[in-house]
């Protein structure tokens, strides 16, 4: 078990409760008492910490390394999963994972952002940073689901898009453009779930749907903390005050009517409980999926369209028109 900075009294707890279960097994005495004490200690501090979380620290709980990520949802919510590859242009992006699924026994097309268990996952995936092709290709795979009729559910984890030079010249910008026009007018209902990560681009490019919802502690924001500290301030250390401000997390995306839903997860974030985890996100998505099942392909579009049309504030003003000011 790993913890973060803001978990140290939960790991000196536990700490204490290793070491007398070791005491009890090497000296034969019984401390099961003492134990029992700081368990109770170890889950009051667990409800006073996580219920008083800083954007910076739910920042921490959606990059946490024992955090599920995309293929683990797809094992344990879909049944007969068939990936698919490439974008039939460049090559395959292993940052983009995605096929054809079932959902509850409805097939399905699934698709999202994957990041490696390991160092070695954790290169071949590119850290979840797709490359123009792994746009492409997730586009390829919604097209598909179009022709034969299969409902669209993306997964968003991903700290953006990747920024290389080589990005760039195949197209980076481009094919993320293209995907938010192809999405808005998918004729099939498509749901999309940021379930850790959603930095800027990156996560709009599979980001368009019908529902869009985010898990209790994951962020979404045009740029990360971290880069907006060292804009602003020129280093990283006002990355917690740039996470406040930023109004990055999903009570703050909620509030502002950028997605719809936020889904709860297990107490101590989605590590603490990956099969609860999965289990929740699945009754979201056949939930959510038999609402939108019963709308007409035109009408979810409209809808789709005027969703995103009120989104932002903005005032207007009045101009005086240069005859009516000369006058």
């Amino acid at each position: 078990m790993q913890f973060l900075d803001f978990e140290k009294p939960i790991e000196d707890l536990y700490s204490q409760v290793h070491k007398l279960k070791e005491l009890s097994a090497k000296n034969k005495v019984d401390v099961s008492k003492t134990i029992a004490e700081l368990e109770v200690a170890i889950e009051k501090s667990k409800e006073h910490i996580y219920k008083h979380l800083t954007p910076w620290q739910r920042v921490q709980l959606s990059r946490h390394p024992e955090r599920p990520y995309t293929l683990y949802y797809i094992e344990k919510v879909f049944t007969n999963f068939t990936e698919l590859y490439g974008d039939r242009q460049v090559k395959d992006d292993k940052a983009m994972v995605g096929g054809m699924a079932e959902l509850n026994g409805q097939p399905v097309m699934v698709l999202g952002q994957q990041k490696g268990v390991n160092t070695k996952m954790r290169q071949m995936r590119n850290f979840g940073m797709a490359n123009p092709e792994g746009y492409r290709k997730a586009l390829r795979l919604m097209k598909i689901a179009e022709k034969f009729n299969r409902p669209v559910i993306t997964f968003i984890d991903t700290p953006g898009a990747f920024p290389g030079l080589e990005a760039e010249e195949r197209g980076q910008a481009e094919a993320i453009a293209r995907n938010l026009f192809e999405m808005v007018n998918l004729k099939v209902p498509v749901i999309c779930v940021i379930i850790g990560e959603g930095a800027s681009g990156g996560a709009l490019g599979i980001g368009i749907g019908d529902k869009v919802a985010m898990l209790e502690n994951t962020w979404y924001s045009v740029i990360s903390p971290e880069s907006c500290s060292s804009i602003l301030w020129r280093n990283w250390n006002f990355k917690e005050k740039a996470a406040e401000q930023l109004k990055l997390t999903s009570q703050d995306m909620s509030g502002f009517g950028l997605v719809d839903d936020v889904i709860p997860e297990p107490f101590g974030g989605a590590h603490a409980d990956h099969e609860k985890m999965a289990e929740t996100i699945k009754y979201y998505l056949i939930n959510t999926l038999s609402e939108l099942n019963i709308i007409e392909p035109e009408t979810r579009i409209n809808l789709r369209i005027e969703k995103l049309s009120k989104m932002g504030f903005y005032d207007e003003i009045e101009v005086n028109s240069p005859s009516s000011s000369l006058a």
